[in-house]
């Protein structure tokens, strides 16, 4: 899996390779500038055949000075280049210093004013290399202008013949005003706007930044490039654990060994809702068979057996009426996995989640049972660390509200409060699991482990918002819980397989379609 990093740490690991000799901060600089330039002529390829105009908008630190390297290096190719400074020159940083001298041997800087003003130019690409990473609150004269910025440039004109019919805004290490560890806009106090660009392609330096993946961050980015600048030694011995991007899961943990039985792979039991409320159960229970649990038992109360056993083949049902007749049930140690809240009902849910609870199995609280703990008088007390809670944003809130609050909070000044920092603080709360669901879904454990399973830029699955899929999710974990895997690595696994069916099966994707999609995506990874 990828590292994410926050602003701190990419500080730390540039510094570290500084301080051992490894490599210079001119070094990195001239890196990444040119790291920029070729991830643009690599996304629009038709930049490259010619030469054009740039204007390139350079902030009063490091990230200025990676647009001097641009504007140097764009320069070199026979483009025209203007170049804009926020900011006094004398208190330039010494390598951006360095840089815009070395520019200014080429060509003129003028003053950020001057391009402020200006009521009408034409480029075709323009370089946001304002703030960077390193901002850490909203630049009151540049919020207006950073909130129109995509609109401006698209209404201005262009160069003849322009290969692209727009300019292209790209922005250095994450678009100006955007906090690169929350994804979220600094707010500017006593202003209605909140202070930052929107790019068409952001590039990025070694690794990517939380703000790429949080929140805002992927519609402000547009696109994300993450260069490598060589920064491979001089790590800090003493790096806070980064977030791990999911990546794609291993096939030898989905494989099953030719000796095997469907005991080995676990049974595991769906709690039902009551009639006319079904559906969600039954789908978490044909994501957990599809996902390779060797058994899937659907819990159903007497009046629902019917309308259940109507609609399911390879599923098994029993009845289970009361929460006593689950704590019987239970007392068969093959069940080694359960799944309670889709569909249930809050009412039924609060009587019935404590002997889930007291049956110690690996439990994925979903949905109404998500609710009923939030209203539970004993709170997280009877959790245990083979729990799951798989909230909502709305449900989040309801179960951590403080946690919410802090989250709902508009950055102004420092690294803002993120949906990591709250998904891992839950988790430590919660004493197990907790996986924030949305198109930044996030998974901490309580020992700190964190991850984030994005569906964002080449992973946008956007049919997954659609009714019963976070119930498919629900099953996708149960079934996994119930072959043995760990609590987190259950959920990752969940999270990456459930964004690559909605992918691979795309456009009209309904949550019945997503289990089924499964063996297609298990063929593309050749289990």
């Amino acid at each position: 899996m990828t590292e994410i990093l926050t602003a701190a740490q990419m500080r730390a690991i540039e510094k570290a390779a500084i301080d051992s000799g490894e490599v210079t901060g001119l070094d990195l600089m001239e890196r990444a500038g040119a790291g920029v330039v070729e991830a643009v002529m690599e996304e629009w390829p038709d930049l490259a055949q010619s030469s054009y105009k740039a204007v390139v908008l350079c902030g009063p630190g490091n990230n200025g000075g990676d647009g001097f390297v641009i504007a140097r290096l764009l320069k070199q190719r026979g483009w025209e280049v203007e170049v804009f400074l926020y900011g006094d020159p004398e208190k330039l940083p010494p390598d951006a210093k360095v840089n815009y001298e070395r520019w200014g041997q080429m060509g003129e800087v003028l003053p950020f004013t001057s391009y402020s003003e200006r009521k009408t130019w034409a480029c075709s690409l323009m370089v946001d290399a304002l703030f960077g990473t390193g901002l850490t609150r909203a630049a009151p004269e540049l919020g207006e202008l950073f909130w129109n910025m995509e609109d401006m440039v698209d209404c201005f004109a262009i160069e003849p013949n322009h290969p692209l019919g727009r300019p292209a805004i790209v922005a250095v290490d994450i678009p100006s005003g955007l906090c690169a560890d929350s994804g979220r806009d600094f707010e500017i106090e006593e202003h209605w706007w909140r202070a930052s660009a929107t790019a068409h392609l952001t590039v990025s330096f070694h690794r990517a930044k939380r703000g790429h993946y949080l929140f805002d961050g992927p519609q402000k980015c547009g696109k994300l490039a993450v260069v490598d600048i060589g920064l491979s030694k001089g790590r800090p011995a003493k790096l806070d654990a980064p977030v791990k991007a999911v990546g794609p899961i291993h096939k030898a943990w989905l494989d099953k060994g030719g000796d095997s039985h469907k005991y080995t792979f676990g049974h595991a039991l769906i709690l039902s809702g009551l009639s006319g409320k079904t559906g969600a159960a039954r789908l978490a229970a044909r994501a957990a068979l599809r996902v390779g649990a060797g058994l899937v038992t659907l819990g159903t109360p007497h009046e629902a057996v019917t309308e259940v056993a109507a609609q399911i083949t390879a599923i098994m049902l029993t009845e289970i009426d009361t929460p006593e007749i689950l704590s019987r049930v239970l007392t068969d140690k093959r069940f080694n996995a359960l799944c309670i809240g889709p569909g249930f009902g809050v009412e039924r849910a609060v009587e019935f989640l404590p002997h889930a609870l007291a049956a110690k199995r690996a439990t994925v609280i979903d949905a109404d049972a998500l609710t009923a703990l939030s209203e539970s008088e004993t709170g997280f007390a009877n959790l245990h660390e083979n729990c799951v809670l798989t909230p909502h944003a709305g449900e989040f809130k309801r179960l951590f509200p403080d946690l919410a609050a802090k989250l709902a909070e508009p950055p102004i000044q420092g690294p803002a409060y993120s949906k990591v920092d709250a998904t891992v603080e839950a988790a430590k709360r919660a004493g197990c699991t907790v996986l924030f669901k949305g198109p930044d879904t996030v998974i901490a454990s309580p020992n700190g482990r964190c991850s984030i399973n994005a569906a964002v830029y080449e992973r946008a699955a956007p049919w997954l918002a659609t009714a019963g899929s976070g119930d498919v999710l629900a099953g996708l974990i149960t079934g996994l819980l119930a072959r043995g895997f760990p609590p987190h690595q259950a959920c990752e696994s969940a999270a990456w397989l459930h964004v690559e069916a909605a992918r691979s099966f795309g456009p009209g994707l309904i949550a019945e379609d997503l289990p089924d999609e499964l063996p297609k995506v298990f063929r593309a990874l050749k289990i």
